[in-house]
């Protein structure tokens, strides 16, 4: 069973003060098991949001302790923004990294909603994938009239008091998947332009698909505010390009762009090869090279070709116990994105494809993105299980060794954990490409399934081994924690 991984974004309404972003973060950071990966806060929306991963116990601690920061330090009696808002804490969304499902992801939702309920008396809506009603379903119907409009109703919310925190407002938690909050500022400052293209373009008005759009003033422009919620459906290219067009049409042309927290590098890479129409820009990244042969050169390191194929083969029949089955099934999945890479671009460029190319064109910058990534796995799995042959070296006499080993196991772990993650990925683009891609190559994309599947199946195993070998009260944590 893979070490469960969660991503949680929490949105903060506060974008200003400097010591009450610092007192989010200092609450965050103080929780073991938990990375706070980005803080990114913008004073004209006058909000803050945060972004963390790690064990999904801490990370619910963790995010109830900002919560509690949050209602300490946030009064919207006093606060304004260009940014809808509806509580000191306006949204908590939990999102499945790896080794957890969404309905897991909802279960923590109803965890940390219950718990705000009770000790911080917050209203609390669930919402999205956590969602208990339909009408609860979209976050801009529960937020509709802002905390002002709320603290004059009777609320139905799934936990806490039915009147809004007096100063702190109400709250919606849930579980959603990956999502990018991407900003297009136009150069006007007609802010009905921003509007009228945000009306076009989002999901509820007939647009793009998995789009959310609204039109503010930012810094004296016009700004298009969108939440892309599956960018592999529509791409941040694709709303970039759609704005463009229909703002061009008014005779209004585009500034910049911005991306608001994280976003995944095959989204950017797709974005170069739809404006330069490349077929392959993720095999052709410098620094994707370089971490793929040599994961832990320093950044002044002049890059080096790693052993041949021969030479690792070699190595994994040595009587070393690395590289063994867990970089074996990272290089399964390695291959199996090539394989990919090459049904899509054998796919592109054919008349009989014009049809499927676009997606063809999204399928291989992924399967490049994951194949680098699953090259670079090979060396961390090794790299990783080092760490355990070091912590076994420890004198048993030490208090500290079984900790030390249990954490040596658990680092052992991770990476094929997310190569089982990129593994599950890459079986979809197998199938998919298998269907719609060139069908001369059909073996070739039914081979890539194979791999993919043996790459997760291996993957899985390795993790499985690790923590087998954890103390009793270590696994009992990590099985708690799920």
């Amino acid at each position: 069973m893979t070490a469960p991984l969660v991503e949680c974004v929490p949105n903060f309404s506060e974008g200003r003060d400097a010591a009450t972003i610092d007192a989010l973060r200092s609450a965050i950071t103080a929780v073991a098991g938990v990375q706070l990966l980005d803080v990114q806060s913008d004073r004209a929306h006058n909000r803050s949001v945060l972004t963390l991963v790690g064990d999904p116990a801490a990370v619910v601690e963790a995010a109830f302790a900002a919560m509690r920061v949050a209602t300490d330090r946030i009064d919207l009696t006093k606060h304004s923004g260009e940014h809808p808002r509806m509580g000191a804490t306006d949204v908590v969304p939990f999102v499945p990294i790896t080794g957890i499902t969404m309905q897991e992801c909802a279960g923590l939702a109803r965890q940390l909603g219950e718990r705000v309920g009770q000790e911080l008396k917050i209203p609390v809506f669930l919402y999205a994938k956590a969602a208990t009603r339909p009408e609860h379903e979209r976050l801009p119907d529960i937020r509709k009239g802002e905390f002002e409009a709320l603290r004059e109703r009777t609320l139905a919310p799934d936990f806490g008091p039915t009147k809004v925190h007096p100063t702190a407002g109400a709250t919606a938690i849930g579980a959603r998947p990956f999502l990018v909050a991407f900003n297009v500022y136009l150069d006007t400052q007609e802010i009905a332009v921003a509007k009228e293209i945000a009306k076009q373009i989002r999901t509820s008005s007939g647009g793009l698909p998995g789009v959310q759009a609204s039109g503010f003033i930012v810094d004296g422009l016009a700004q298009v505010s969108m939440n892309l919620l599956d960018i592999d459906i529509t791409s941040p290219a694709v709303v970039f390009n759609a704005i463009k067009a229909r703002a061009e049409k008014q005779g209004v042309g585009v500034q910049y762009s911005e991306i608001v927290g994280l976003v995944p590098e095959r989204a950017l890479i797709g974005a170069a090869e739809s404006l330069l129409r490349l077929s392959n820009a993720g095999n052709h990244i410098l620094e994707a090279k370089i971490r793929a042969a040599m994961p832990s050169a320093m950044p002044s390191a002049t890059p080096a070709a790693g052993p041949s194929l021969d030479g690792w083969i070699d190595e994994l029949a040595g009587g070393a116990p690395t590289p063994g089955g867990g970089s074996a099934a990272a290089l399964a999945g390695a291959l199996a994105a090539a394989l990919v890479a090459m049904v899509a671009r054998l796919t592109i460029g054919k008349k009989a494809y014009a049809g499927v190319e676009a997606q063809a064109r999204e399928i291989l910058a992924e399967a490049e993105q994951l194949r680098v990534e699953l090259r670079r796995l090979v060396d961390e799995d090794a790299t990783a299980y080092a760490g355990v042959s070091q912590a076994y070296k420890i004198p048993k006499a030490d208090p500290h060794r079984a900790q030390a080993i249990d954490e040596a196991l658990l680092s052992a772990a991770r990476p094929p954990a997310e190569v089982v993650k990129r593994g599950r990925r890459l079986l979809a683009l197998a199938q998919t490409i298998e269907h719609i891609g060139n069908q001369n190559a059909v073996s070739d994309a039914r081979v890539a399934a194979m791999l993919a599947k043996t790459a997760i199946d291996g993957a899985t195993e390795n993790v499985n081994a690790n923590l087998a070998g954890m103390s009793e009260q270590a696994r009992a944590k990590q099985a708690g924690a799920g």
